[in-house]
């Protein structure tokens, strides 16, 4: 599983290049792909544990089973680096929201499986928090520096809005919602729980990693975004029952 999981970005390059009609990447060029996606998956670990400051080349190129020189070689710098793991943490998320299958002529159902995700998602990959959480105790000082970070806001907004705007055409939703306001709702309900859980496990006196805790949560979370977007809450108001 492992071996597949490291393969995997390497292969992608080769079919994108099948499918543009390039040329293959050889040997070579495979290899220094794989130099590079090593030392992104080392860079992600290291910094999201250690955080930017905390987070040593040496450190990760070790981790990456690499040589600094090549840090520097792919990445140009530390920043460098740090900005490049930014970017595809977001790229990751995008890449698995956009494979949700959602029914829009059902959008009700299409906005629980878009809360769910997010949920699932910030679980099932620490890192996203950490990571954003360390940058965002800098400002987003590496962030702004991006190129592409604008870049990553459409696909999840886009998803959003689609869900949106088949609600409305339904006549479910309100109309004076935005695909912005919805899914920063959505995301800031589910990051701080996660981000928070263990000083608010103290502060509440209650265990919030507790299974029934987490099921809770997502429940009311999709209640409350419901409740929210809807014009008339169906009468069987609870996640997935009622019309759509």
């Amino acid at each position: 599983m492992a071996t597949a999981a490291r393969r995997k970005p390497v292969a992608g390059s080769v079919r994108k290049a099948a499918a543009a009609g390039q040329r293959p990447p050889g040997v070579r060029e495979l290899a220094a792909q794989a130099t590079r996606d090593a030392i992104l998956r080392a860079a992600t670990r290291v910094f999201a544990r250690h955080g930017y400051a905390g987070g040593r080349i040496e450190q990760i190129s070790k981790a990456a089973k690499s040589h600094d020189r090549m840090i520097y070689y792919y990445f140009g710098s530390k920043e460098g680096l740090f900005i490049a793991v930014i970017e595809d943490t977001y790229r990751r998320f995008n890449e698995a929201e956009q494979a949700l299958q959602l029914d829009e002529t059902r959008p009700l159902r299409s906005l629980e499986a878009v809360i769910r995700f997010i949920w699932s998602y910030y679980q099932k990959n620490p890192e996203f928090i950490t990571l954003l959480n360390s940058e965002n105790l800098l400002r987003g000082r590496h962030i702004a520096k991006s190129a592409r970070a604008r870049e990553y806001s459409s696909p999840a907004l886009a998803i959003t809005d689609r869900v949106l705007q088949a609600g409305l055409a339904q006549g479910l939703f309100r109309s004076d919602l935005s695909a912005r306001d919805l899914y920063l709702m959505i995301a800031s309900m589910a990051y701080f729980y996660l981000s928070n859980r263990y000083t608010l496990s103290s502060f509440l006196g209650e265990n919030l990693e507790a299974p029934e805790a987490l099921a809770h949560w997502e429940a009311f979370v999709i209640d409350a975004v419901r409740r929210t977007v809807c014009r008339a809450l169906p009468a069987a108001a609870a996640p997935g029952a009622g019309p759509g």
